[in-house]
């Protein structure tokens, strides 16, 4: 079996991410569960990972988990986050321009070119376009989309003028600006889209009733474990709480049926 946390994995907190893991897999094994894995899989290809059939644990983003993913995936739990755009279980994108753009609005931004991390990805995509469909006056919005592969590589193109305005996770532009910060160097926010659910953590859909139960109450006893607290502290992890895939019927209904902006 395998596991991983592949959204906020940047190689400068992986260490916390690791911490994390071991605490999750310690109260896993607590609570009964065999074969939890040892350790996490890192930098594997997501549509491969999220495909395994031996996948254990993981996290996504919440536009998979109502689209793509499914009929795979079952919804654990919603992280908290202490970073700016969060607040409770919910989070934002940050709008971000290149430092010397002259907008002040992305709903001004109108035949500009908006750079994506990926054509599936709600806080780099969907936060975005739903946000300025009601101002595409029944065009497409932007003049240009283009397609970085990570959020990171996308502010890279706000600052190398390949693009104008991009979307990025709110939790990744923090953690970026405290741990990376010649990331965001030459760029600024501009403001904040529409919150939606946070990234869940996931199981497979064929994991039986009792074993998500008891995977729940683990990841709840995680959270609550003194031992993992520098490791959650420096995640930006605030707290948790148990949710379903029903929780991500938000992003379907509040924001889908506006992304005529594409």
């Amino acid at each position: 079996m395998i596991a991983s946390l592949p959204m906020y994995d940047i190689p400068e907190i992986r260490h916390a991410t690791d911490a994390l893991w071991q605490g999750m897999a310690r109260h896993f094994r607590l609570e009964g569960i065999t074969q939890v894995p040892h350790q996490l899989v890192h930098d594997r290809h997501l549509s491969g990972l999220w495909s395994d059939g031996n996948l254990f644990m993981s996290q996504c983003c919440g536009y998979d988990v109502v689209r793509r993913y499914k009929d795979r995936f079952q919804v654990l739990a919603t992280p908290w986050f202490d970073a700016p755009g969060c607040s409770g279980g919910d989070y934002a994108s940050t709008i971000v321009v290149a430092e010397r753009s002259p907008h002040r609005d992305v709903v001004d931004m109108l035949d500009t070119v908006v750079v994506i991390n990926g054509p599936e990805s709600h806080s780099g995509m969907n936060a975005l376009f739903a946000l300025v469909a009601p101002h595409s006056r029944n065009r497409k919005f932007f003049s240009e989309v283009r397609i970085s592969g990570s959020h990171a590589a996308s502010l890279a193109a706000l600052k190398n003028g390949d693009a104008d305005v991009a979307s990025v996770d709110c939790l990744t532009y923090e953690l970026l600006g405290r741990y990376r910060p010649t990331a965001i160097e030459g760029t600024r926010p501009l403001g904040l889209t529409f919150a939606a659910p946070a990234p869940p953590y996931v199981t497979q859909a064929s994991c039986s009733a009792e074993t998500v139960t008891r995977m729940k109450n683990a990841l709840l006893a995680t959270f609550a474990d003194p031992t993992i607290a520098d490791a959650l502290q420096s995640l930006l992890l605030d707290g948790i709480e148990l949710a379903s895939s029903g929780t991500y019927a938000r992003i379907e209904s509040e924001f889908e049926h506006q992304l005529r902006a594409i």
